[in-house]
């Protein structure tokens, strides 16, 4: 079965789900944050087919998201080391382990705990308003069309029902 490709549609968050496609990408970005490098070292770690694995692989270099570094060269093998696009996705596995470690986790608590080396604090993600500091929630933040927001479907019903005018924006 073909799956929908949303790489085109005027979502931030339609297109990353594109990219990510399944739930192994996200699993081989966070190995590789974990400082993993070698494909069979993925493959070991988390018990995925080798096809899927290079596949994914694939795709994460080809998206820029992980850059290939050869470090043998008969036969050619390849380091998978992270870019900075790839380093950019930090914030959206911390994110998601924050929700992880409060709707999903057992009485015992946080599977993975992150320490923050600098205040040698433990901590978790929190989505802060860019300008002044203040927590992001559903409940305060407007979404609006931006600058990228095709203007052909500015006018389509169905942006009208999200984004009211384009300027004041919908509620959420």
């Amino acid at each position: 079965m073909r799956r929908t490709s949303f790489a085109q549609w005027p979502c931030s968050v339609a297109r990353t789900m594109d990219l990510l496609g399944d739930w192994w990408t996200p699993l081989v970005l966070r190995d590789a944050f974990y400082g993993i490098r070698r494909f069979d070292e993925f493959q070991q770690g988390l018990g995925i087919a080798r096809n899927t694995l290079a596949d994914r692989l694939r795709r994460l270099v080809d998206e820029g998201l992980l850059e290939k570094q050869p470090y043998q060269t008969d036969p050619v093998r390849y380091d998978y080391v992270l870019t900075e696009k790839g380093r950019d996705f930090w914030g959206v596995l911390v994110a998601m382990a924050r929700w992880g470690d409060r709707w999903l986790a057992g009485e015992g608590g946080p599977p993975v705990t992150f320490h923050h080396d600098r205040c040698d604090h433990d901590a978790h993600a929190e989505v802060v308003c860019s300008h002044c500091g203040e927590p992001l929630t559903a409940e305060d933040t407007t979404m609006r069309m931006g600058p990228g927001y095709p203007p052909k479907l500015a006018r389509h019903p169905e942006a009208l029902k999200r984004f009211g005018d384009g300027l004041t924006g919908g509620s959420i």
